[in-house]
């Protein structure tokens, strides 16, 4: 037989080709990647790029950012008793209560420099800072200084609170506010990220030894996995200049990083493996795993960066770093799959096999098609109708639940367990002061004249804010409090519940709409007036999430009208494109079902360890779709690619659908159940966001693994017939062969002299 010329290997073959021929050099090239994209992002001058928020939220977070002093931050200090039933029905008739806040309000003003702004329940005003229940007080204070001082600052009122608290046994002190829930925000994602590692790792090493049995070879996909981790982190940190990039980008970057660097490592091992065991010399086992693995995974990979771009039709800044980053690691994870991978086995040789598990090694070290997998296809296409119908009628089952999902973020008291102290505290401020712990921030600002909002008329306007909080039917709530940031005036104003809810959406929208047109509505007209807009956390959620909602309808033309593209052209055959994008619809909307079915109604809560608060996070189901959709193409495409395979080879259509799910099976599986493993890890961690994001991945990635892979694709395929690969795509073996994504057979007709 003829070696097949240059002129017609596919750029992936040339590729990792030369990576075999010099792979000293492609090895080294590598590492030397890794190490510039290290030290470039430490030596990379300038500031980093700060994201805008959508809607009226992010015109108030402009107008403060222009500002050339930052917004001090303010902390509450929750006074109630211990024991509240023995409580006199009003505040100030406690004179354990009084005691401890007058302690209180005299200990922060002698803390030096630390605080300005004191308040308290029993100052001549101080009505409004007295629940509406008569049990609860509440004392403000702003956290003062330059930026660089205000942490050594919180430290010191933080520290006088704990103080008075001793002091005062039977009296609750519960401080929460801006800055500390920021902190325990923060600290929560940086103790969770670490986490995440420390499970992550042991997991994904104790399933590679298993799936690989031996350990030389389950160590190749965690060096690609980690070092294309790293590298990323550092073009990612370059980015950052010019791109936003927030801490949950990390996260993704981690998350997506191992599950594509381990899946892509293990397309080409089992592959290269088979090949061996064909009888195929190392050289010429790894040209045929660069034609076909090689080959599904940088389809795979480009499309699944190309799904992730459809997150930017959101045109939400948050998104821009997310998709940056998740774009990012796939391409270099896929870059690495065919260059030092094959050089990694190639220099390996035989001895990428030594090392062997004991009791598993000797079994897994072997390249055999799945005997259940087999028997299960085998009878599907026996009887596809029934197989596949009762499989889709499962999944709709499971997508019932989603018809009612509600898209909402969750508040901190949501998110976090409420055993974190600043946490318990802000849940009981909630209740004694709605709104007070996030409040709404309204900002004033001159539209020419930059002292507008210092007029007589501005501060009478905003006076009247405390009579229509009085009169809005607990929509707006005491205290409000007026600060001046810079040229512009912030005005904290509580809303109704949580935060994050109808009641305070409601809220927001009545803030806007009705509250403050009519208490600012004549200083704002003309030019020479002032104008506004309503920031916070409120206000943040409830824009983000409109505009998601808005834009949904354009990621999901986007993603869809790609995906079956790339499918026509990967397949030639329109009805199996469509088929495919049917299935995998099946499988999101089903993870969707679950997702609500947890979380939202509350099931499975004490065993996965979270309150439910009636919502799912408002960018979690798209960003979910796109993931998805995108990651399934890997599992699709090889299997698909093995049936047409045996198709060409002159199967009929039962056989080959029967040989190709068998043949594939172990390495669907085991990529299953290591990127399962992977999304698993977020479960345990603290914040329920993630927690969300962990079962919904895990989940769609189990069912579309096996009902859809091992049930669905089968009975559809049989269905179909000759239209899922139609006979004119089966003429001319040898022209077609120089395009298709897998398969040694394919790799055979190569042999044959070119006509």
């Amino acid at each position: 037989m003829l070696r097949k010329s240059k002129s017609r290997q596919t750029l992936v073959e040339r590729v990792a080709g030369w990576s075999v021929r010099h792979r000293a050099l492609a090895i080294a090239g590598w590492f030397a990647l890794v190490v510039v994209a290290v030290l470039a992002s430490a030596i990379m001058p300038g500031e980093t790029a700060n994201s805008t928020d959508p809607g009226e939220s992010g015109r108030a977070g402009q107008v403060l950012d222009a500002q050339r002093e930052y917004a001090p931050p303010q902390e509450n200090v929750l006074v109630q008793a211990r024991t509240p039933d023995r409580t006199p029905r009003r505040f100030t008739e406690s004179p354990e209560l009084r005691r401890a806040t007058q302690d209180l309000v005299t200990t922060l003003r002698r803390t030096p420099g630390a605080v300005t702004a004191v308040r308290s329940p029993l100052e001549r005003d101080g009505s409004r800072l007295v629940s509406k229940d008569g049990r609860s007080g509440l004392v403000t204070f702003t956290v003062a200084g330059t930026v660089e001082r205000r942490a050594e600052h919180y430290d010191a009122a933080t520290k006088a609170v704990k103080t008075v608290q001793a002091r005062h046994p039977q009296v609750r002190l519960a401080q929460a506010g801006d800055r500390s829930l920021s902190r325990v925000v923060d600290e929560g994602i940086k103790g969770d990220f670490k986490r995440a590692e420390f499970f992550s790792l042991p997991l994904t090493v104790g399933i590679l030894l298993v799936v690989f049995g031996s350990l030389i070879a389950a160590a190749i996909p965690l060096l690609l996995a980690a070092t294309t981790v790293v590298a990323t982190f550092g073009f990612l940190q370059v980015l950052a200049r010019w791109v936003p990039v927030n801490s949950a980008t990390s996260s993704m970057v981690l998350l997506i990083g191992v599950a594509v660097g381990v899946d892509y490592s293990l397309f080409y091992l089992r592959r290269a493996r088979e090949e061996r065991a064909a009888g195929h010399g190392v050289a010429e086992a790894l040209r045929i795993t660069a034609r076909t693995s090689g080959r599904v995974v940088v389809v795979s990979g480009l499309t699944v960066m190309l799904c992730l771009v459809g997150l930017l039709f959101t045109g939400l800044d948050n998104f821009k770093g997310l998709t940056t980053g998740a774009v990012l690691v796939v391409g270099v994870a896929m870059v690495g799959s065919v260059t030092v991978l094959p050089a990694l086995l190639a220099l390996l040789g035989h001895r990428v096999d030594t090392a062997r598990i004991p009791w598993v090694g000797r079994r897994r070290t072997a390249a055999d098609r799945s005997r259940a997998w087999a028997a299960v296809a085998g009878a599907v296409v026996r009887r596809p109708l029934v197989w596949g119908g009762s499989a889709a009628l499962a999944l709709l089952v499971l997508a019932l639940p989603a018809l009612d999902m509600r898209l909402q973020d969750a508040a901190v008291t949501d998110s976090l367990s409420r055993k974190v102290p600043t946490v318990d505290a802000a849940a009981r401020m909630q209740e004694a002061f709605p709104g007070a712990p996030a409040p709404a921030s309204v900002v004033i600002w001159g539209k020419r004249d930059p002292d507008a909002v210092d007029s007589p008329a501005v501060r009478r306007a905003v006076e009247s804010l405390h009579g229509r909080a009085a009169a809005s039917g607990g929509a707006l709530n005491e205290p409000i409090s007026a600060t001046k940031v810079g040229r512009a005036l912030v005005v904290r104003v509580p809303l109704a519940s949580s935060g994050t809810d109808d009641a305070a959406n409601r809220a927001l929208e009545t803030l806007r709409e009705r509250t403050l047109p009519a208490a600012l509505g004549e200083v704002a007209g003309g030019d020479g007036g002032i104008d506004y807009a309503v920031g916070g956390k409120t206000a943040f959620a409830y824009d983000f999430t409109r505009q998601v909602t808005d834009r949904t309808p354009y990621v999901f033309a986007f993603v869809l009208l790609l995906a079956f593209v790339l499918l026509v052209v990967a397949f030639r055959s329109p009805a199996m494109a469509l088929v495919s994008i049917v299935l995998n619809l099946l499988s999101i909307g089903a993870a969707y079902g679950v997702l609500t079915w947890v979380f939202q109604d509350g099931h499975l809560g004490s065993a996965l360890g979270f309150t439910s608060y009636g919502g799912v996070v408002g960018w979690l189901p798209l960003f979910m779709f796109v993931i998805l959709f995108g990651l399934s193409m890997d599992y699709h495409i090889f299997v698909l690619s093995r049936i047409r395979e045996r198709r060409l080879a002159g199967e009929e259509a039962r056989e080959a659908v029967v040989g190709g799910i068998a043949s594939g099976a172990g390495v669907v599986t085991s990529a299953a159940v290591i990127m399962t493993a992977a999304f698993s890890v977020f479960v345990v961690l603290s914040a329920i966001e993630y927690k969300m994001m962990g079962v919904g991945l895990a989940v769609a990635v189990l069912i579309d693994a096996t009902l859809v892979r091992g049930v669905l694709l089968p009975a559809a395929i049989t269905l179909l017939g000759r239209r899922s690969f139609p006979q004119a795509s089966l003429q001319g073996r040898d022209r077609i062969a120089r395009h298709m994504l897998v398969d040694d057979r394919a790799a055979e007709v190569d042999h044959l002299p070119a006509p």
